[in-house]
């Protein structure tokens, strides 16, 4: 009878379905992962996916290294010949950059003042290890020094 017992039992467990999930549950965890991707996709397009490339040319103004904790090269280039609202005036458009590649950036340091050609890349956000503009320069296309 014992044998009979168990295989009566076992019968029983073996009809009785296993422990459904909620409904509940599922959504909220397709929910979340929905979310995750969401999050994942908006974190890329902001400030890793290249919105413009383009080129710059001017005099060298500035360019130094600063920051807190991350240390960023930072640079300003002067536009000139740009005209102004008013007739007959002359003004000038300050171009602000970064610079992640110190062989770039070493290059600028040592040649301020002199007319530049820059290759840039435009981002839509800025990260503290990449600088504190959203133009990130990655080539130099040439360089003349500037007769005063």
């Amino acid at each position: 009878m014992d044998e009979q017992q168990l295989t009566q039992q076992e019968q029983l467990l073996a009809q009785e379905p296993g422990k459904k999930k909620s409904w509940f549950r599922k959504f909220a965890r397709t929910i979340l992962v929905l979310l995750f991707i969401a999050l994942a996709v908006l974190i890329y397009f902001k400030f890793f996916f290249v919105f413009g490339v383009g080129s710059k040319a001017g005099e060298l103004n500035f360019f130094v290294k600063k920051g807190y904790i991350f240390k960023t090269y930072e640079g300003k280039l002067i536009q000139s010949g740009i005209r102004s609202k008013s007739p007959g005036a002359i003004s000038s458009y300050e171009f602000e950059f970064s610079v992640a590649d110190d062989s770039i950036a070493n290059i600028l340091m040592n040649n301020s003042g002199n007319y530049f050609d820059l290759h840039y890349r435009e981002y839509k956000g800025t990260l503290p290890w990449r600088g504190f503009s959203p133009y990130i320069v990655d080539k130099i296309i040439s360089m003349k020094a500037v007769e005063r």
